[in-house]
């Protein structure tokens, strides 16, 4: 009988690169919201994928940057601790421009505390010449010697199968975490509160939507149908940013509410009676009681 193997892995790199496309595309489901906006992930998102014997458990982290907000010093602090916590890294960067100094930062800890790492060029369906991508992974491997460097498209799914197989190289022997049929462990309120909140990302100016968090009030599944009631609540910081998520006549919020009702039912195969409202918590992002509210906690 074939042991059971199993890693924990971290995603990581700088905003905007595709870590949470990439999370989505190997465990073949959207865990993690998405959006073209730097810094979408907020919290430490957590996906499984078990093939066979192998299972390997992804933390998909916030995008390295310089926090600006007590929320932002929270999101920097769970990359840190992600990195301390598993058995190797797959780090993410595009296919072109120049290495940052978060970046250079994340590869001489990979040194420091010799932490395995495969490297992951994503995008590569935006590359023209071959001979950009060839130049990219020759300036990495010469930063550090990755396990692998494999070329992606998260967008397309180029690579990503060649990716599974090295990150499935890393595992060890050791029993499995989670049942093999789990996806995530968010709980069903977090995984729905982040989905309405990805429409806002994606619907709403470049100012909003970080000064935005969703709470869900209400979960609740109808006895008698097949039907999920949902009330949630949208927490902005200033009164100006309430009318625009309301728009005229409520027309951006019900443009939000029919976008996620539209993913919240194709998650959670049932039909979705959603309602949203709008309050206003000034400058919550740099109020430790508002953010333990909203589940920003560094003990989660």
């Amino acid at each position: 009988m074939q042991e059971s193997r199993s890693a924990f892995i971290a995603i990581v790199g700088k905003p905007n690169v595709g870590k949470s496309s990439i999370l989505n595309r190997i465990l073949g489901q959207k865990v993690a919201i998405v959006s073209q906006k730097p810094q979408t992930t907020r919290t430490r998102i957590l996906g499984v994928l078990t093939k066979d014997e192998t299972q390997l458990v992804f933390t998909d982290t916030p995008g390295l940057h310089k926090p600006k907000t007590e929320l932002g010093k929270f999101m920097v602090r769970s990359i840190s601790d992600a990195v301390s916590d598993v058995d190797c890294c797959l780090m993410v960067v595009e296919p072109a421009g120049k290495i940052n100094p978060a970046e250079t930062e994340l590869i001489e800890r990979f040194k420091n505390e010799h932490i395995p790492a495969v490297l992951a060029i994503n995008k590569i369906d935006t590359v023209k010449e071959k001979s950009e991508l060839v130049e990219r992974i020759a300036q990495f491997a010469s930063l550090y010697d990755f396990e692998a460097i494999v070329p992606v498209s998260a967008r397309d799914g180029s690579g990503m199968q060649e990716l599974e197989t090295e990150l499935l190289k890393l595992s060890v022997e050791s029993p499995h975490f989670f049942p093999d049929d789990t996806l995530t462990d968010q709980p069903e309120r977090v995984l729905a509160a982040e989905i309405i909140r990805e429409k806002m990302l994606r619907l709403l100016s470049d100012e909003i939507p970080h000064g935005v968090a969703v709470t869900i009030e209400s979960f609740h599944e109808r006895e008698n149908a097949p039907i999920t009631d949902i009330i949630a609540t949208i927490f902005c910081e200033k009164d100006t940013h309430k009318g625009i998520i309301i728009g005229k006549g409520g027309s951006m919020l019900k443009k939000i509410g029919e976008q996620a009702r539209g993913d919240l039912e194709r998650f959670f195969d049932t039909k979705i009676n959603l309602q949203l409202w709008v309050k206003v918590k000034e400058d919550w992002r740099n109020r430790e009681g508002m953010l333990k509210n909203f589940g920003f906690t560094d003990n989660q």
